[in-house]
């Protein structure tokens, strides 16, 4: 419900539109930037957790944590510079995306497990709900969606 009081708009209710939590890092690429991610990842699940009463599981955390070291892992090795990790969640999904200079698309091999190297982007795929990829002004954006109710 919303009272209109002299033409301010004052919310009275739950009927208030909430935004996902958000939160990015920039990593130079220097040696331990990957566990740097995948702590800043696990530190925003529970965030997730604590203010949207996410009901992730630890199942959550290996996969989700697994997602994120694969796509940090490519940028860090096809860019020549920094990359952004950025996340967005809810009590249902999170969004992961990481963005890095090189606009060369990532390219996702058939399965073979013959194969050494070469899996990130096969591991992302069978954890997320949906992954996309595009160029950007600077570069590319990978993002790939994380269902946290399975």
């Amino acid at each position: 419900m919303t009272e209109h009081l002299g033409g301010a708009v004052i919310p009275t209710g739950f009927d208030v539109p909430v935004e996902p939590l958000r939160r990015a890092a920039h990593y130079t690429g220097e040696p331990g930037c990957i566990a740097e991610a995948r702590a800043f990842a696990a530190q925003f699940l529970e965030q997730l957790r604590t203010e949207w009463c996410a009901s992730a599981d630890s199942r959550a955390d290996g996969e989700l944590l697994l997602m994120v070291s694969e796509l940090v892992t490519n940028a860090d090795r096809h860019s020549s510079g920094p990359y952004i990790l950025e996340l967005e969640g809810t009590a249902r999904a999170v969004m992961v995306s990481v963005y890095d200079s090189s606009s060369t698309l990532p390219r996702r091999y058939p399965k073979d497990p013959q194969r050494i190297g070469r899996h990130g982007l096969e591991i992302v795929h069978a954890i997320a709900a949906e992954v996309t990829v595009e160029r950007v002004p600077v570069g590319k954006r990978v993002r790939a969606r994380f269902d946290l109710g399975r």
